[in-house]
């Protein structure tokens, strides 16, 4: 297990995460070794880290909302499994990095039962990721990304590249002192499967996903 050094005095970066709610280990991956450390925040999450990356600003950053179905399963129906791994390939490439797995974040944050009826919807209604979830009551997105930021600080990482498309994670996290001095696109391929989905959170949530229109045209889109 790592042993992190004690906080200089006055350095109040441990603060909002206690001792008793980490834990932490070395993590042997087909990618290579990462360090596992897990929190506890309302609900526990992980971030992998990868070579030395407190020892830079600008850290590249993925924060990754929890998707069962498609981090798990490989669901095609959404794009967050080639996220999750176009991610990790990418700080492994550039040598150092954080990648943040938030918990309690199914289905933008109405949970798996819920989100599986939205499929129901979508499927049989032709609904769209969006009016599935209000059709049945619930929010659009009720994401929390307090608990990234904290984990962050927790790592004392204070700038990042955070790689995304989301708009919404730019400012959560500026919001609570972690600083976006670049944003880096994470664009998995546009399918038959997953283009409505993609179209959804493009025109109606300001994702931003080019590779929608280049589907549209016939064209394969590089998410490199």
């Amino acid at each position: 297990m790592t042993v992190r050094p004690e906080p200089a005095e006055g350095d109040a970066v441990d603060e909002a995460i206690s001792r008793e709610d980490v834990a932490e280990s070395d993590l042997m991956t087909r990618r290579g070794k990462f360090r596992a450390v897990a929190f506890r925040d309302g609900h526990e999450h992980m971030a992998l880290v990868y070579g030395t990356p407190t020892a830079h600003d600008n850290v590249l950053v993925r924060v990754h909302s929890e998707c069962m179905t498609g981090d798990i399963f490989g669901a095609m129906r959404c794009e967050c499994g080639d996220q999750l791994d176009a991610a990790l390939d990418r700080i492994v490439s550039e040598g150092s990095g954080v990648f943040v797995y938030l918990r309690g974040h199914e289905g933008r944050g109405i949970g798996l039962l819920a989100k599986v009826r939205t499929h129901v919807l979508q499927d049989e209604q032709g609904l769209d990721t969006l009016d599935s979830a209000t059709t049945l009551g619930f929010p659009i997105d009720t994401r929390d990304y307090r608990p990234a930021a904290k984990i962050l600080k927790h790592l004392r990482v204070r700038s990042v590249r955070l790689m995304s498309n989301n708009p919404d994670k730019i400012r959560a996290l500026e919001a609570n002192g972690i600083a976006v001095v670049e944003r880096v696109p994470l664009l998995a391929p546009a399918t038959d499967h997953n283009v409505g989905y993609l179209t959804a959170k493009r025109d109606r949530l300001g994702h931003d996903l080019p590779q929608v229109d280049t589907f549209s045209s016939g064209y394969s889109y590089n998410r490199t």
